[in-house]
């Protein structure tokens, strides 16, 4: 079985329902993984996608915030989720394939903007969910699995346009990075995307607040696919589709792709 999967931080679901399509007729993923959809389940359009052959869906949703879908082309199973911190967000979702591939499906807090947890929630919010995931990892370690998602940290010093002047913005601080990094080791995590493409600077994300983002190019790669050890060596064709920052209305991320061969 070959499959092509896409995970792509959507910033509203209906809102960019259009954008969704095109990707899906453009690009024509097997499987395409949704974070920040911004939407209940019952209100995401379902109809649109399964129209486009996305028939099997597993998703979690909430009300102007949050959100995670997974869609996809081949039959895929509902294998349930996970509140993260104790949350209580829609943060995590998993799809179970019939060749027994386990998809999770992340979106991990971003954290705010001051890089401290004394004085910033979020920020500690954001390192309990990553270290719960370190220890669920390290308890039962994961099989045959892959997890995408929006992870919100750009760990190497080349997913980032200066390493030098992210090292105490939120996505990129070294504490950040450890935890990230904690969690992938306690699974055995490996980076399909940066395994494919290990040199050079690589991003998935641009801010809204750039007059010319593509001109600027200040980015980073906050969007990842990792692998288990098992399967890991079937992954590979990792791209970016930077093109996708560029369309009308669009988020701020960039779908992410990888093909598998199980």
């Amino acid at each position: 079985m070959t499959f092509t999967i896409a995970t792509w931080n959507i910033n509203s679901v209906r809102l960019r329902e259009a954008l969704v399509c095109k990707l899906m007729k453009g690009e024509r993923p097997d499987i395409l993984c949704l974070q920040e959809c911004k939407s209940p389940v019952e209100k995401i359009p379902f109809d649109s996608f399964r129209r486009l052959g996305y028939t099997h869906i597993v998703a979690r949703g909430q009300k102007g915030y949050n959100g995670v879908a997974i869609l996809s082309k081949v039959p895929m199973e509902d294998a349930g989720d996970h509140d993260w911190a104790g949350l209580g967000d829609a943060r995590h979702v998993v799809g179970r394939l019939e060749n027994g591939v386990t998809i999770h499906n992340f979106y991990v807090p971003a954290g705010g903007d001051v890089p401290d947890r004394v004085v910033n929630v979020k920020f500690g919010q954001k390192l309990d969910f990553l270290t719960e995931m370190r220890d669920a990892f390290r308890a039962e370690r994961p099989v045959k699995s892959i997890l995408v998602g929006d992870l919100n940290i750009a760990p190497r010093e080349d997913d980032v346009w200066s390493h030098r002047q992210l090292l105490k913005v939120v996505s990129h601080t070294p504490v950040e990075v450890e935890h990230l990094g904690d969690a992938q080791a306690a699974g055995g995590w490996v980076d399909v995307i940066r395994r494919d493409i290990p040199e050079g600077r690589l991003f998935s994300w641009w801010s809204y607040r750039a007059r010319d983002w593509d001109a600027a190019d200040k980015g980073r790669r906050l969007d990842h696919v990792w692998a288990t050890p098992d399967i890991a060596d079937a992954g590979h064709s990792s791209r970016i589709l930077r093109a996708a920052r560029g369309w009308d209305r669009p988020s701020d991320h960039a779908p992410v792709f990888a093909t598998f061969d199980l």
